[in-house]
């Protein structure tokens, strides 16, 4: 079966590798400034506008659900990149690819409540004297994104299934 469009998978395929790359990269940061924050807290300690120990662990809370959102993100990644590379070999309707979209789903589904977590901590240790003005709040179109993986990834569990079937009958 040819590729109809090659050039846009190849494209795919280079840009999720970048991105790949790019979240290392943020992850890289976020550790960073963890550490950073650690030392300078032990060493020279806080700022007057960090001085309230429940705003410099909620801070640190949210660095440590920054790491984790990294390596979440990762993971969804790969799994895209590995379904791109399906898809380029002119199989896409596989079991592998099936899991792979569900396990997208769960991922996605995890980064949704860790923005909320996010959202709460920074709501919790926020002030008047230091707010923490994140933006957070429900967002339809990501809670739709999680559940159009969940059915995606049923309806490529499905055209796997026939598709053995077929070929069992062939």
């Amino acid at each position: 079966m040819s590729n109809p469009y090659p050039d846009a998978l190849a494209l795919s395929s280079r840009i999720l590798r970048v991105l790949i790359k790019l979240n290392l990269l943020v992850g890289a940061g976020i550790v960073a400034l963890l550490v950073v924050s650690l030392i300078a807290k032990a060493t020279v300690g806080v700022s007057p506008a960090l001085s309230s120990p429940k705003l410099f662990i909620g801070m640190l809370l949210i660095m440590v659900i920054g790491i984790c959102g990294v390596l979440v993100v990762r993971f969804v990644l790969k799994r895209l990149l590995m379904i791109v590379e399906t898809v380029s070999t002119g199989d896409p309707f596989v079991a592998a690819n099936a899991a792979r979209l569900q396990a997208i789903a769960w991922a996605l589904l995890a980064l949704e409540l860790m923005h909320y977590a996010v959202g709460a901590i920074a709501a919790s240790v926020s002030s008047a004297a230091v707010p923490l003005n994140i933006g957070w709040g429900f967002s339809l179109t990501r809670w739709l994104t999680v559940l159009l993986l969940f059915v995606l990834a049923r309806v490529f569990q499905q055209g796997a299934r026939m598709r053995e079937e077929l070929e069992g009958t062939v």
